[in-house]
């Protein structure tokens, strides 16, 4: 059987969002979703930041998906680098952590609820 080209793509769109988000959350995610269910205030700030994002990406009047998630999150990180913003190898401050980061984990808990198998 054929599959027509744009099927491929999807597919490997698709797949490419999937990794971009399985490696922030293996990078970002799962230490700050850990330090997020251990501190009420941080959990609510990565929730006023996962609204934030949900509203960005028109999240009400559509459902969000995994490559809306994995595209803002690279746009994020693009502009930060833009602006100077440089990754560090150390792990990130959950006590304190900046805005980027937040968001970062906000769009991580958004792509866990879509896909908590893939994506723990």
């Amino acid at each position: 059987m054929r599959v027509p080209n744009n099927r491929v793509a999807t597919r490997s769109a698709a797949g490419s969002a999937r990794s971009a988000l399985v490696a922030l959350t293996a990078s970002v995610g799962t230490a700050g979703l850990a330090a997020a269910a251990a501190s009420p205030g941080l959990l609510a700030l990565v929730d006023q930041h996962a609204a934030a994002v949900r509203d960005s990406l028109d999240g009400d009047r559509r459902p969000l998906t995994v490559a809306a998630l994995a595209g803002y999150a690279e746009g994020i990180r693009t502009a930060a680098l833009e602006h100077g913003w440089q990754p560090t190898a150390e792990p990130t401050d959950w006590s304190a952590p900046d805005w980027l980061h937040t968001r970062l984990l906000a769009v991580c808990a958004l792509a866990r609820s879509l896909d908590p198998r893939h994506l723990a």
